[in-house]
């Protein structure tokens, strides 16, 4: 992404009110926002405009959020994408990150946490790229569509948060994780994080790429590289 223009998000709300809100918050964080409010406008602006980020209400009129992304994700449009919704069961859940999701912040909210969320989409390294895999080591590759981890061209199975962890480090190759990062990352706000269940998750990975992977930092927190 380049760093000098200014980031421009797409806004799809259709409570008028939440989504002036919104709009005026972000903008006054030094973000261009394209406000809309029902899903054929925003496929508009989709086709017209190259976005950074999109932040999508499910519950909008003419063409749902969730039948809105997963029809840009098939049209390669790669911003990465946060639902803002009052849908709370784990079926929405999942059925959001089917249709192409990287996060999901459930109403009501506060700004500061969304603007932290946008935050940390905005720093990392992949979108929803169509292009294949990563290299992690000798025979290893890291799949960005799926989050899928490929030994000797073998699908191998990980744990949920070993699989989310590896998502991050992947997204922040040769960058320092603090631990309160990972905590952030890895677990749920219903969640208590735990720095020797951390420690399990690490070495659970290491076991699997290797151990030469995922550097320790002392004082700092972990840093993951590509190995041979």
């Amino acid at each position: 992404m380049d760093k000098t223009r200014k980031i421009r998000i797409l806004l799809v709300e259709d409570d008028s009110n939440l989504n002036n809100t919104i709009m005026d918050f972000l903008e006054s964080k030094g973000y261009y926002v394209d406000a809309v409010f029902d899903g054929e406008e925003a496929q508009d602006k989709l086709y017209e405009t190259r976005y950074d980020l999109l932040l999508l209400d499910v519950n909008i009129p003419l063409k749902n959020g969730f039948v809105l992304l997963k029809e840009a994700r098939e049209n390669n449009v790669v911003a990465p994408a946060i639902f803002i919704t009052s849908l709370n069961s784990t079926d929405d859940l999942e059925i959001g990150f089917k249709s192409g999701c990287d996060d999901y912040i459930r109403k009501p909210f506060e700004l500061k946490e969304l603007f932290i969320r946008i935050e940390t989409l905005l720093r990392r390294e992949f979108y929803h790229e169509v292009k294949t895999t990563l290299h992690i080591a000798n025979k290893i590759e890291y799949n960005i569509d799926n989050n899928d981890l490929i030994i000797n061209g073998v699908h191998t199975y990980l744990g949920n948060k070993e699989a989310k962890l590896l998502k991050l480090f992947m997204q922040h190759i040769g960058e320092i994780l603090s631990h309160e990062r990972i905590y952030e990352y890895l677990w749920d706000y219903d969640e208590e994080p735990s720095d020797t269940a951390l420690r399990t998750y690490i070495k659970n990975l290491r076991k699997i790429i290797g151990k030469d992977c995922i550097a320790s930092i002392k004082k700092q927190g972990y840093k993951f590289i590509t190995c041979e």
